[in-house]
């Protein structure tokens, strides 16, 4: 996600481990090939694997342990859980996924950016 205009790119996967990073990281490089990109991303243990690959135009920043409020994604995945799961009753888990990818296929990428603007991001 660019924080300064809410583009974003997303995958739904069936795991977090360190095969599904690897191949977000993958998928996220394809997708913006001619970019050099940073990921900022908490010390997960899928997100620090001595098997993790990381592509060539990516670089990835680490938070420091238990910072989540330093993370723009937090603002995001806050704003996502109050407005799109709680409170709401889904038929199944593939329900509430299926509701998801319909929400992330629609975020408006202002709403995203003026989330998850950090100014500490661009000092």
């Amino acid at each position: 996600m660019d924080t300064k205009t809410g583009d974003n790119f997303s995958l739904f996967l069936p795991w977090v481990n360190t095969e599904m990073m690897n191949l977000y990281l993958e998928q996220m490089s394809i997708a913006y090939e001619t970019e050099e990109i940073v990921i900022i991303m908490d010390q997960a243990g899928w997100h620090k694997s001595k098997d993790l690959i990381v592509p060539d135009n990516i670089d990835i920043i680490y938070l420091p342990p238990y910072s989540p409020e330093l993370n723009p994604i937090e603002r995001l995945w806050k704003y996502l859980k109050t407005n799109y799961i709680h409170n709401h009753v889904f038929a199944s888990l593939k329900h509430m996924m299926d509701n998801m990818v319909c929400v992330f296929d629609n975020l408006d990428v202002e709403m995203v950016a003026s989330l998850c603007h950090c100014n500490y991001l661009y000092l």
